[in-house]
């Protein structure tokens, strides 16, 4: 009995010693720590995960990285996990899911990581405009891991099809880039038979549209000043406007089965509102003339801000292997690692300093310098939107009745306005 109390003793000490602060547990001497991390993608950007994940494992053979994509459902699979202890290591988390991450307490703040003086990404190597709701109360829980600034890609056939000669893209290299000329070449590709411009039902268009003619959605409280900002009101009177004249047409009234880049494609659609992930697509079809252009503006001004959707890599705080984790993490982000994923005509524009190359690399398209313009000026979404779980699809299902079924704008705009405040005020009574 007095062995055998002391073995177990023994093995209680010996697990105890491989346990480290914050419950970081290395893996046994000789054995590769094992992580998994987690993501949503296409099937091309899949294909370059994978080859990260096995270049990174090439590079650390004392661990062993698996890539666990998501297809569907992302963020309620993730919360399932982790409820059950079993989410992965690291994981991506879009700018509303972020939030809701952060107030469960379910993800690791990454600043002190970043402190430490070897880790090889700071705060300083990002753009400042990107953290959004990744940044709360100056702690970051999430690096970008790219970005995706706003453009309007158009299509040259159509445009020249329908009489344009000067082109978007020429146009703004003159400062000319206005409402007014954005609005001239929709209504000649109408006057053909073909769609001028579909309008996306989401923030990163419509708040582009407002910032644009240097509006407001959110004032610097944080409240939602849509309908009582007089630029905002105008942005918003200007898509009415042309959304009844058929200038513009809204996502959601397209043919069933149809979209806005297949159309465009086929050459049935003047201009789409979109990041870079349109290019890995667009490239394939050699017969396809295309180029991009930042947002048109009424300003006075050559170019304004417009959106950036984002999206965030974020450590899960239960992580039993935090310190490869946290190598992986930063390998991923870093100029090195956005370089290897987005060369090669990528699918984004890298979020850190350093790296902008692989977007000019080949010309394509013709003004892929407009990504990098755009990136410099534009923004994240709003913590004031993203921290309100439901809020963004809450307006996004007003605008979609507005633009469905012709009501009153400003009736329109009040209701929207009174409906995210009043979720923006109980959300912060919690």
């Amino acid at each position: 009995m007095m062995a055998l109390t002391l073995l177990l003793q023994a093995c209680a000490a010996g697990n105890n010693e491989k346990k480290t602060e914050g419950g970081n547990t290395p893996a046994p001497k000789g054995e590769k720590a094992k992580i998994t991390w987690a993501v949503w993608g296409n099937p091309g950007e899949l294909t370059r995960f994978q080859e990260f994940t096995k270049d990174f494992n090439d590079k650390h053979p004392d661990i062993e990285a698996e890539l666990i994509p998501i297809p569907g459902e992302y963020d309620q699979k993730i919360l399932t996990q982790l409820t059950g202890g079993k989410a992965p290591d690291i994981f991506y988390a879009g700018d509303s899911f972020i939030v809701k991450l952060i107030e469960n307490g379910s993800i690791e703040e990454l600043t002190p990581l970043m402190d430490v003086s070897d880790s090889i990404i700071k705060k300083d190597d990002f753009y400042e405009g990107l953290w959004g709701a990744a940044l709360r109360d100056n702690k970051i829980y999430g690096i970008t891991v790219d970005c995706n600034p706003m453009v309007l890609w158009y299509n040259k056939k159509v445009l020249k099809d329908a009489g344009v000669t000067d082109m978007p893209g020429d146009l703004q290299a003159k400062g000319e880039w206005t409402w007014d000329a954005f609005k001239t070449m929709t209504e000649k590709i109408r006057a053909t038979g073909k769609y001028g411009y579909v309008l996306d039902n989401s923030w990163n268009s419509t708040h582009s549209w407002v910032s644009s003619n240097g509006g407001k959605v959110y004032d610097d409280a944080g409240a939602y000043v849509g309908s009582s900002d007089p630029k905002a009101k105008e942005a918003f009177q200007f898509l009415y406007d042309n959304v009844k004249a058929k200038n513009i047409t809204f996502s959601g009234t397209l043919p069933k089965g149809q979209g806005g880049d297949a159309m465009f494609m086929s050459n049935q659609v003047g201009f789409v509102g979109a990041g870079r992930w349109y290019l890995p697509l667009f490239k394939k079809n050699a017969t396809l003339e295309y180029d991009v252009v930042t947002w048109p503006t009424n300003t006075g001004n050559k170019i304004e801000p417009a959106g950036i959707p984002t999206a965030y890599m974020v450590l899960n705080k239960a992580s039993k292997h935090k310190e490869p984790a946290y190598t992986f993490l930063t390998e991923f982000v870093s100029k090195e690692g956005q370089i290897y994923r987005l060369q090669g005509g990528g699918n984004a524009v890298p979020s850190v300093k350093g790296a902008d190359d692989v977007v000019l690399e080949g010309n394509l398209p013709e003004h892929a310098q407009l990504f990098l313009d755009a990136r410099e000026v534009g923004y994240a979404l709003t913590p004031s939107e993203a921290g309100v779980p439901g809020l963004s699809s809450d307006i996004n299902s007003r605008f979609e009745a507005l633009w469905l079924k012709n009501e009153d704008l400003d009736t329109a705009l009040k209701d929207i306005q009174d409906l995210a405040n009043k979720k923006i005020d109980e959300y912060k009574k919690k």
